[in-house]
């Protein structure tokens, strides 16, 4: 038995640093389980912490739903500003050309009035839906800052829990862990005796579920931060553009506004002037049927005089490109039914206007409006009217009325091959005109059609 006793002494002895390191190692096991949760139990149960979980996860979707929302709307908007700016730019071409079509052009700008509003209230809802996600970010930001404290403090009380626990020696299961055999003793029946210390159990596992709920808490800041920094730009960006396009759509407002009231103040002098020209209405029908015969007389002629040139081969069959304007100046008369009384009946229209009359000063040039051979140039035969007609092809002929014959008479013969831009004539008010203006009109197969139609912009 005395022999026994450094034995046992030894073993005592020895026993010491083992109960030291494995308190160091529980220690160190229950700071792992706190931090990284599930260590030794497989689930966390569904408590309030896990409706909490949940609801994180919920605000996240909705959030990635809202963006997702706002992404579509811009992508909208952006295309829709970019459309908007081509018309835009379309419009300001169409009022900058020598002979803008008026009516077109305010079609034009009401529809792009529409448009204009329809950015205006995108980009509003662009700025609802920024303020929207900052105030969601406040709360999402406040709730990451209280949920940092709370998982922090329930860290600091569990670590503190276990320190006193092993420091005061009052918990006596702490024993029976440092008595074990070995630590993998240990390892294989904490599990058992965790109950030991239900409440420090719980303790662990609410930590666990505080760290899940402050990682979707974080992702949803970052998620939101990210978003309406972008979103804000977005908005100030189109703002910017918007602002950009009302004025340039109020500018092409003013230039339409110009345009039209010197072309009501050409109209206006050209109606003056038909006035002094007809007293009476029986007067009015006599020289309309008078002109409805020169010019059907005209046709008649032109026509020979083309296929005759046809037949001596001077003529294509077809003509290959586009014409450019004649002449700068203010369209007074569009081509079709119009309703000016001085223009003759045709079809179903009581006034029809076979050509565009162009506006412009006494004696600007007149231009071949494309290649061809002048039919005929000189005064008409059966009006007091001076007149260039150019054959483009066998089925494409372009008339150029009321030229100048006294100080500038025609530049061109009849015979004569004529380049595209080529002076041709001068404006004039010879024949039934009510003021200087080039009347311009085109014929398809003999039918009259629409000189805006060969324009490469009509």
């Amino acid at each position: 038995m005395r022999r026994s006793t450094p034995d046992r002494t030894v073993r005592v002895a020895g026993s010491r640093p083992r109960r030291r390191r494995f308190a160091e190692r529980f220690i160190l096991l229950l700071f792992a389980f706190s931090t990284f949760g599930g260590l030794f139990t497989s689930t966390v149960p569904r408590t309030a912490h896990a409706d909490e979980l949940d609801d994180a996860y919920a605000r996240q979707k909705q959030l990635e739903k809202l963006i997702q929302q706002q992404k579509s709307s811009i992508n909208s908007l952006t295309k829709g500003q970019a459309d908007l700016a081509a018309r835009i730019n379309n419009t300001k071409d169409s009022l900058a050309d020598i002979n803008a079509n008026l009516l077109l052009v305010k079609t034009q700008i009401v529809g792009m009035t529409v448009d204009v509003a329809k950015s205006q209230q995108s980009v509003d809802e662009l700025n609802a839906t920024a303020v929207q996600l900052d105030a969601e970010l406040e709360r999402i930001e406040a709730d990451e800052v209280a949920k940092t404290a709370e998982l922090e403090s329930r860290k600091a009380l569990l670590a503190s829990r276990i320190v006193e626990a092993y420091d005061t020696d009052r918990t006596p299961m702490l024993d029976t862990f440092l008595s074990g055999g070995d630590f993998d003793d240990v390892m294989t029946n904490v599990g058992y005796h965790l109950a030991f210390a239900e409440q420090d159990r719980e303790l662990a596992e609410q930590i666990v579920s505080d760290q899940q709920v402050l990682q979707v808490l974080h992702q949803n800041v970052e998620l939101a931060r990210n978003q309406t920094a972008d979103l804000h730009e977005l908005a100030k960006e189109a703002k910017a553009k918007l602002d950009d396009q009302m004025s340039e759509l109020a500018d092409a407002k003013k230039r339409l506004v110009q345009l039209e009231a010197e072309t009501e103040r050409l109209l206006k002098a050209q109606k003056a002037a038909f006035a002094k020209m007809v007293h009476d209405k029986a007067v009015l029908q006599a020289t309309l049927k008078e002109q409805l015969d020169a010019q059907n007389k005209l046709e008649g002629l032109i026509a020979q005089l083309v296929r005759e040139q046809l037949a001596k081969g001077g003529i294509p069959s077809q003509y290959n490109g586009t014409f450019s304007w004649p002449m700068p100046g203010r369209v007074t008369q569009e081509f079709g039914c119009t309703g000016f009384s001085w223009e003759p009946a045709f079809g179903s229209c009581s006034h029809y206007h076979r050509g565009i009359d162009i506006a412009n000063t006494m004696y600007t040039p007149i231009r071949a409006a494309g290649e061809g051979k002048v039919i005929f140039a000189g005064r008409s035969p059966y009006d007091p009217a001076w007149i260039v007609i150019i054959a483009h092809s066998s089925q494409l002929v372009s008339w150029y009325g009321h030229i100048d014959n006294k100080s500038h008479p025609p530049a061109v013969h009849a015979g004569q091959y004529v380049s595209k831009g080529q002076i041709i004539a001068y404006e004039g008010m010879t024949g039934y005109t009510t003021g200087p203006h080039l009347h311009w009109a085109v014929q398809l197969d003999g039918a009259w059609v629409n000189p805006r139609l060969f324009l490469a912009r009509n």
